[in-house]
């Protein structure tokens, strides 16, 4: 299996399953010297950790991390960065009712498909679990961003029908991390958790979208043609479980506007020029602009229900598929660290890029 590694400079190998031993990678190219904070690692692992709350999975998992190499006295030397978490609450018995059958939405028909073999409990390389890798890694390259007074933000928008429905420049973003669904607005989280009962008592899920804002990014960074910016941040964001959409700046909205209406004009704000408005989402020709980078990525429903589906097995004999096992209810909230980590791996690797194309 290919496409396992993530970032030109700054690069993530990622590899475990789900009921594996562990999850773990290797992060390359980091620079020798930064100052390395692995409490904060752990927060951010914390964030991404499974029973959180009665809407994710009560998967009991501490995700640990432990560092194997990269470090010496607090520092980054340079070196490869390896890590590993263990997985200490496997149940794979609980998915032994698939081994033979595909369930609707998942990867199973696909992967048995593509490789002639796959790995049925819980999904193995295809569960959600893998992002374990990438908030890590993620959280090392938010160190890197601090740097440069980069900060990358991200929150849960909608989930179902219900939406903030405000600009995220109307937010006080610093509520997030109060609601627990990681929604800056008390009101909507009131309405989303009444939503989320009512859907969990219909033994159903939910899907919604995660707005992802990063500050102080500088201007130049980007590499046109290929490489532009916002298709690597779309590249990222396309690549997380259950992602369906991708949005930046007006996105889809932007469609019904006439070009008099979108166009970001100049102005000339301390002797420094800007744009009177951010409709771009701060890049422009596929390198940012100094603005604010913003977009918005839509999850679909979580895949498995715990109410009965009719199915498939690999023999082509049609089959229940009995709802049973710990999931989500709704992936939102435990998927902002996921975005704002891949996020920061896009925007410090092209901040490494931009450094050496100017040597």
């Amino acid at each position: 299996m290919s496409g396992n590694i993530f970032g030109k400079i700054l690069r993530l190998t990622s590899f475990g399953e789900s009921h594996g031993k562990a999850i773990g990678g290797v992060i390359d190219g980091f620079p020798a010297g930064v100052e390395i904070d692995l409490d904060f690692v752990q927060k951010e692992l914390d964030r991404r950790r499974p029973g959180q709350s009665k809407w994710t999975t009560a998967r009991q998992e501490p995700d640990k991390l432990e560092v194997l190499s990269g470090i010496f006295e607090g520092k980054s030397t340079g070196t490869p960065i390896g890590f590993l978490v263990w997985n200490k609450d496997q149940r794979s018995k609980d998915y032994g009712h698939i081994k033979k059958v595909y369930r609707p939405s998942h990867a199973d028909y696909t992967y048995q498909e593509k490789y002639g073999f796959r790995d049925y409990r819980g999904g193995g390389r295809s569960s959600a679990r893998e992002t374990v890798a990438r908030v890590v890694a993620g959280a090392f390259a938010k160190m890197l961003l601090r740097m440069d007074d980069i900060s990358v933000t991200a929150y849960v928008d909608s989930i179902g029908e219900i939406s903030v429905g405000e600009h995220y420049t109307a937010l006080d973003l610093n509520k997030t991390e109060e609601s627990p669904l990681r929604c800056p607005s008390e009101k909507t989280t009131q309405k989303m958790l009444a939503l989320l009962e009512k859907t969990a008592g219909e033994k159903d899920t939910l899907g919604g979208t995660i707005v992802c804002v990063a500050r102080h990014v500088p201007s130049g960074l980007g590499e046109p043609v290929f490489d532009k910016l916002h298709a690597d941040l779309g590249k990222a964001m396309l690549s997380i479980n259950a992602v369906k959409g991708f949005e930046i700046g007006s996105g889809f909205a932007g469609t019904r506007m006439k070009g008099s209406e979108h166009n970001d004009l100049f102005q000339l704000r301390g002797g420094k020029l800007t744009t009177e408005t951010n409709r771009s989402g701060g890049v422009q020709g596929g390198i940012s602009n100094g603005n604010d980078i913003y977009f918005k990525v839509a999850f679909k429903p979580v895949a498995t229900l715990m109410k009965n589906q009719p199915s498939y097995d690999a023999d082509g004999h049609a089959v229940v598929l009995e709802g049973k096992g710990r999931h989500d209810v709704t992936v939102l909230p435990r998927a902002v660290p996921i975005v704002e980590a891949m996020t920061a791996l896009v925007l410090a690797d092209h901040w490494l890029l931009n450094k050496v194309s100017k040597i």
